[in-house]
């Protein structure tokens, strides 16, 4: 199996809702580096597994819709707890679309797999991973 790793990083602000996150139903910041690691059991007909700048391309502008926002006064998350699992498996179903659009070049259509992993410190971080064919569960209020 192949993969290939492009990452970056988001500082946001956020709030969550509910008795378990504690201090955290406040608002505060958050800064993640973001990595998306892209695996194949073969190679496109370059030899690449996906158009590794396209890759941070497509990467920087899904996180330019993050990035210096509040997302709580972001539409597509009212009523939900931007948890960093979350934003993982948000930020996965962007990518996904992106591969399926042919935006990370020709190779892009050999993925199988695609991981998406927010590192909040050194010490802590989450990710989601799913192979292309599985649909995520539905990102909504009740979940």
């Amino acid at each position: 199996m192949f993969s290939l790793t492009v990452a970056d990083h988001i500082m946001v602000a956020h709030s969550f809702r509910g008795e378990a996150f504690g201090p955290a139903q406040r608002v505060h910041g958050a800064t993640f580096v973001v990595e998306a690691e892209f695996r194949a059991p073969r190679l496109g007909p370059d030899n690449l597994l996906v158009d590794i700048a396209a890759a941070r391309v497509e990467l920087r502008k899904i996180l330019d819709g993050l990035d210096y926002n509040n997302l709580d006064t972001l539409p597509q998350f009212a009523g939900l707890n931007t948890s960093t699992e979350f934003l993982c498996q948000h930020i996965h179903g962007l990518l996904v679309a992106a591969l399926r659009d042919g935006r990370l070049g020709a190779g892009g259509q050999a993925v199988t797999a695609l991981k998406v992993l927010l590192r909040e410190s050194p010490l802590a971080w989450a990710a989601y991973e799913a192979p292309l064919g599985a649909a995520p569960a539905p990102l909504t209020a009740e979940a």
